[in-house]
């Protein structure tokens, strides 16, 4: 059952200044937000959204064919089904509409579809448990 995602803001990268900037609409919804030092950021992966990319279903993590091949819902990687990128960012400042942020992985013109306030667990991962090419 398909839905409707609304991009909130569009990321700009250009050089080493990084930000995100929140359509008009949704300025509102910053309100609170500078309390956080860091993000979550959710967008879409713009450049690889083609009928033949979202029907990969396994690739070589990091594009390394030395590591094994692994589902894409195991890895980080852009191709995939739905293509929602998920990174975490620390805020410089935020200025209007405007979120200035030290870097993210997202490419220049990256649709935002969503952003969430970092809360850190209260406890520690101890039982974490990774795939040997990480």
């Amino acid at each position: 059952m398909p839905f409707t995602l609304n991009p909130v803001g569009i990321v700009h990268r250009r050089g080493g200044d990084c930000r995100i900037e929140i359509f008009a609409q949704y300025q509102d919804a910053l309100l609170g937000l500078e309390g956080f030092s860091h993000i979550y950021v959710l967008y879409w992966f713009h450049e690889n959204d083609t009928p033949g990319k979202r029907t990969i279903l396994q690739v070589h993590p990091r594009k390394n064919p030395a590591n094994p091949l692994t589902g894409v819902f195991g890895t980080h990687s852009p191709v995939r089904p739905n293509l929602i990128g998920l990174t975490r960012c620390r805020v410089l400042s935020i200025e209007k509409n405007l979120i200035r942020i030290d870097e993210i992985d997202a490419l220049d013109g990256s649709p935002v579809i969503d952003i969430k306030g970092f809360i850190p667990d209260e406890e520690p991962l101890t039982d974490i448990r990774l795939p040997a090419w990480v």
